[in-house]
């Protein structure tokens, strides 16, 4: 993955590992984004984020139950990210 940075409340981090959920209610489809972020400092975060039509957005994100397995699927090949979440 090509190093990208974002901005957090915490200033600046690099993006580490990110894992996407594709998603859809109904006719409505659009994705959660689960990101591991690192700043300057070494701290790890975690952002959740949903994304419709390719722009990522803020706000509440929801699973149900058979997209957390869906996330958990993906978390697999993602270690750096699912050790952050505990899993």
């Amino acid at each position: 993955m090509a190093t990208t940075k974002t901005a957090t409340p915490w200033g600046g981090a690099e993006l580490v590992e990110q894992v996407t959920v594709k998603q859809q209610a109904g006719e409505r489809r659009f994705s959660t984004v689960v990101e591991l972020l690192e700043t300057g400092s070494g701290e790890r975060l975690v952002r959740f984020a949903y994304s419709t039509g390719g722009q990522a957005r803020r706000g509440p994100v929801t699973f149900r139950a058979r997209d957390i397995a869906r996330l958990r699927d993906q978390l697999d090949q993602h270690p750096a990210l699912a050790e952050a979440l505990g899993l």
